[in-house]
Formats: C-alpha cells, sequence, structure tokens
C-alpha cells in the first residue's frame, strides 16, 4: 500500500521512513544556494522591475486564511496590475464568480505573494507582501475597462521581489516557441537592478542557456 492509499491523512509521515520533517533534514536534500540567489531580492519597484510588470498579462496572486490557502489566477491586458509608487502595486478585482476566495483571506491576513508571467518569456517574477481591499471611487475609476468598473482594488504593498530562472517553463515547454519580446528585461538585467550590480548583465544573460541546460534536472 502506497502513500496515497494508506489509511493516514495525505501529508502525513506517520509510517514513512522518509518523512523529512525538520529543516535539518531538509538541508540534507539539497546544496546550498549560491549567494547570488541569496542577494538577488530587491525591495522595490525600480525601472526594469517596472518594465517587467508592464508586460505581463497574467499573475497568480496567493493568499491563505482560515479556510486554508487559494492561489487565484488574475489576468487582463498587459500592464493591467499598475505600480502606484516603488513600493505599492494596484491590482483591480476583475468580474469573477463572486466566490471571493482571496479577498476574504485578506480580510484576515494581509500576507500575499503574487508570480508574474509573461507568454514567450522564461523567467517569472515573484513580489511578496501585504494587501489591503479599497473601494476608492477614484481608484476604481482610475481601472475602468470597457464601462465596467471594479468593484475594489486591491493595494499591495511590496516587501520583496525576485525573478525566478526560466528552468520550469523550460521543462514544461509551457509557451512551446514563442519568441522574447524586446521589450521585456532579461534575467541578467533585473538581477543587475535588483542587486545594485552584482552581475554584469550581457554576459549573464549570454551564459544562461548553457548554465540553464547543465542544471535543468
Amino acid at each position: 500500500m502506497d502513500a496515497l492509499t494508506s489509511s493516514s491523512p495525505l501529508g502525513s509521515p506517520l509510517g514513512d521512513p522518509f518523512a523529512v520533517t525538520t529543516l535539518e533534514q531538509l538541508g540534507q536534500h539539497y546544496d546550498a544556494p549560491r549567494e547570488l540567489v541569496m542577494k538577488k531580492v530587491a525591495h522595490r519597484l525600480e525601472e526594469k522591475t517596472r518594465a517587467f510588470i508592464a508586460a505581463s498579462p497574467f499573475a497568480i496572486l496567493a493568499t491563505s486564511g482560515s479556510n486554508g490557502p487559494h492561489a487565484t489566477p488574475r489576468g487582463d491586458a498587459p500592464g493591467f496590475i499598475v505600480p502606484l509608487d516603488e513600493v505599492t502595486l494596484a491590482l483591480p478585482d476583475r468580474r469573477g464568480n463572486n466566490r471571493l476566495d482571496g479577498l476574504r483571506d485578506i480580510i484576515e491576513n494581509p500576507e500575499v505573494a503574487l508570480l508574474f508571467l509573461i507568454p514567450g518569456i522564461g523567467e517569472t517574477l515573484r513580489v511578496n507582501g501585504t494587501a489591503r481591499i479599497t473601494a476608492d471611487p477614484a481608484l476604481r475609476e482610475r481601472f475602468v475597462e470597457q464601462g465596467k468598473t471594479p468593484a475594489t482594488v486591491l493595494l499591495i504593498s511590496v516587501r520583496e521581489v525576485y525573478m525566478q530562472c526560466a528552468k520550469a517553463i523550460m521543462r514544461s515547454k509551457l509557451w512551446g516557441e514563442r519568441r522574447r519580446p524586446q521589450a521585456v528585461p532579461t534575467m541578467g538585467q533585473l538581477i543587475a537592478a535588483h542587486t545594485g550590480g552584482l552581475v554584469e548583465p550581457e554576459s549573464y544573460d549570454r551564459d544562461a542557456p548553457q548554465r540553464l541546460r547543465d542544471t535543468m534536472y
């Protein structure tokens, strides 16, 4: 009988001699992250990050409340999530099914995460922070689309911003053979911006294809 068919609750370590339940055990199965990986986190929305967000038509909003975690899709024309300043994003809540799972979570727990994707781009942008919901008429009016005003707008206070490399998208072949739009900043450009120049963008991007192939699995 395997773990998925046992009588124990799914995810329970009972009866699994290989269960990983401590940080020490977890560290035994992975190499330490490179210094650059730990230093690539930024805390504001600088020019390159804004350009990436402006090109993104789709993001996943992660929230967690008393009913557990939720990951909900958010999509519209590229740039539908708007930086209001260096530390604030505005996300209009377009018409949905009115379950409001994510918004209910935010009322209970303001901690959120966003994952930005761009069709044809392997890298993704991750944003962590806190959120609040506003029904400010002036802000809602700013996001009118096809005559429809969003019921509310989510204001996200940015705490962390960082890039995720292209391996997951490449392994999944999610975008097929689509070409990268020239206006979208590269991984090297974004990491350089986020770290104050710890990498040289051109050489980082030039070496990226081979580096990704060498570390794909």
